[in-house]
């Protein structure tokens, strides 16, 4: 039986359930692959801590060149994170002709284009599979499955953090800060939670599935952001009275010309499953134009759902090794040559239809003022709902409206907020929802 050699850059926590894997699943993962996949190193700066797992001598050292250059080695895998030491080490490993598995969706959304250039180069293959979504084979789907179907449109849940943050405040009633206090506690939050709450770690993954879904090089810079940390418990009781829940989704769409990508909170109707994603699940809805819409859900983190994604792609690339083969599945699917420049959409000629959130003075006049800016600017107002008990003498005035552009209720949010009925910034969240009529 033929023995297939890895070496791991990083020994923390997907590292070592990538190694709990490779030791407790050895049978099995013999039986369907017929080869051995041995874990021959693991360099980490980190020698003495106890991890829970039994390895042989001499496996675990803190010297990663030892690993990348060792001539035994197939298969290089990168749990360290970061973009710096890690791209180094990806950069060493794969000029030196090894295969690479990350799951580093940071470093592949900023310099993924980099990384793609350089396995080509040297003819090897660089798997990702857990760098979006954990244990949800996305890659996989988009990069084989669905081969025949041009890709019209990605929405997702894609990051659990702020999943479970939000189904606190719609389950419990409780702020943003309580709910961000008890992820914390529960270890579904970091210390420090800017990269999940203000939805950059969404955006790195979205920046990698539009890649996949319309072969285009990866583009981060220019996605639109927006976070979670001002949805208030106010407006999640409104949204449901309505209909909705919100989400952060990632949203892509294919303009062929140009597509969109953009992370922030929206209202989704109870109708879609997505709306019923709750907790630190994940959830993409994909729609082809062969396969119409397909659904894919699960663990987006976690040591062992990463892992399995891991030993997935170590798996695809062992069969590949056995077989003599490297690159038979393009990175991003698409041949190197025809990956193309396409242009993401600008936030301001996005068109949706929103949900507006005023906090206004309880005299006459007010609403004819408000819905006058908006109609000055081209927005038609589907709802108007005046609810609520007096905060400081204003009272909140909900309104849902028909499609409008992006860059026509910044302006009119703008006026808005300055007239002298209005008190506090107006609260807006985008709304996705095609079952309605606009």
């Amino acid at each position: 039986m033929r023995t297939i050699r890895i070496g791991m850059l990083g020994f923390g926590t997907v590292g070592t359930g990538v190694a709990r894997l490779l030791t407790e699943s050895k049978t099995l993962i013999e039986q369907r692959v017929g080869a051995e996949l041995q874990l021959k190193s693991i360099a980490d700066i980190d020698t003495r801590t106890d991890r829970g797992i039994a390895l042989p001598p001499g496996v675990l050292i803190n010297d990663a060149q030892k690993v990348l250059n060792d001539p035994q080695i197939d298969i290089i895998v990168e749990t360290i994170g970061g973009e710096t030491v890690a791209k180094t080490f990806m950069l060493q490993a794969i000029a030196n002709g090894k295969q690479v598995v990350t799951a580093n969706k940071a470093l592949l959304a900023k310099h993924g284009n980099e990384l793609i250039g350089a396995a080509a180069r040297y003819g090897v293959d660089l798997a990702f599979e857990a760098s979006v979504g954990g244990c949800m084979p996305i890659i996989k789907t988009l990069r084989e499955s669905l081969v025949g179907n041009h890709i019209q449109s990605m929405i997702g849940i894609l990051n659990g953090t702020c999943n479970y943050i939000l189904s606190k405040i719609t389950d419990e009633g409780i702020t943003f800060d309580a709910a961000l206090a008890e992820a914390q506690a529960n270890g579904y939050a970091e210390a420090d939670p800017s990269l999940d709450v203000d939805g950059l770690d969404a955006a790195h993954k979205l920046a990698i599935l539009s890649g996949l879904a319309y072969g285009m090089r990866i583009n981060f810079d220019d996605i639109y952001i927006e976070g979670i940390s001002k949805i208030t418990p106010l407006d999640i009781m409104f949204a449901e009275q309505f209909g909705y829940r919100i989400k952060l989704l990632a949203i892509s769409k294919n303009h062929r010309q140009t597509v969109e990508a953009r992370v922030h909170p929206a209202m989704i109707p109870f109708g879609n499953i997505l709306s019923n994603v709750n907790g630190t699940l994940n959830a993409i809805s994909v729609s082809g134009d062969a396969v119409d819409e397909i659904l894919l859900s699960g663990h987006g983190a976690g040591m062992m759902p990463t892992a399995s994604a891991v030993l997935g792609d170590l798996v695809d690339l062992a069969r590949n090794l056995i077989s003599g083969v490297s690159q038979r599945i393009p990175v991003l699917g698409f041949q190197q040559a025809t990956i193309a420049d396409i242009p993401i959409m600008p936030m301001a000629e996005i068109v949706t239809h929103y949900y507006f959130r005023f906090a206004a003075l309880d005299r006459p006049g007010v609403l004819s003022k408000i819905s006058g800016i908006l109609g000055k600017h081209e927005i038609s107002i589907k709802s108007v709902h005046q609810k609520g008990r007096k905060t400081n003498g204003a009272v909140p005035v909900v309104m849902l409206t028909h499609h409008a552009r992006e860059a026509d209720v910044s302006q009119a949010l703008r006026e808005i907020a300055a007239i002298d009925v209005v008190r506090d910034d107006p609260m807006v969240i985008r709304i996705e929802d095609e079952t309605e009529e606009y």
